[in-house]
């Protein structure tokens, strides 16, 4: 069917689009290679998240558990001595006093002890956190970005094999009301 058009003017066309194509196909190849070094990338994020934190979250934890009744247990045992103490010595007073301030010392101590745990698991669990939104970033962007493309050219190829055939203009001119 043809329509008067040149025929240089369809060649010209169908190389414009064939250009075009094969630009859009390298520019799918660049992401694709771009997505590649940033996957491998994350992924030593990734292990070194693994070789690092893991372990230090395993000896904090150990160490929590390994403390944590030792202290529990320095507390009882430093208030039975100290109600002992108290008990027995009404009549000394200066030595009940001074008992009463090793006690309040140790407790101090114990509690400076557990505040530094504290601290650290805190920072612990911060670097964990940090690393995990810093991965979740790194990984999203790139995915959502790829994703649309995937989407988009889906969308383009159910365009382009459910094309709908043109209607004649003629025969819809006689159905006019």
């Amino acid at each position: 069917m043809h329509h008067g058009i040149p025929d240089w003017i369809y060649i010209t066309f169908t190389a414009v689009t064939a250009v075009g194509v094969l630009l859009q196909a390298l520019v799918l190849l660049g992401m694709l290679f771009a997505l590649k070094g940033a996957l491998g990338r994350v992924n030593e994020i990734s292990k070194k998240a693994e070789e690092h934190g893991l372990p230090v979250l395993e000896a904090t934890r150990n160490l929590l558990e390994e403390v944590s009744p030792k202290l529990k247990v320095a507390a009882q045992n430093a208030l039975e001595v100290s109600q002992t103490a108290r008990e027995v010595s009404l009549t000394v007073k200066a030595e009940s006093t001074r008992v009463a301030a090793s006690v309040d010392e140790l407790m101090k101590k114990a509690s400076v002890q557990v505040d530094r745990v504290d601290e650290m698991v805190t920072g612990t669990l911060n670097s964990v956190a940090h690393a995990t939104a810093t991965v979740q970033k790194a990984v999203s962007g790139p995915v959502r970005q790829v994703s649309a493309v995937l989407h988009g050219l889906r969308a383009g190829f159910d365009v382009l094999r459910h094309k709908e055939p043109e209607v004649n203009a003629t025969a819809d001119s006689d159905q006019f009301v």
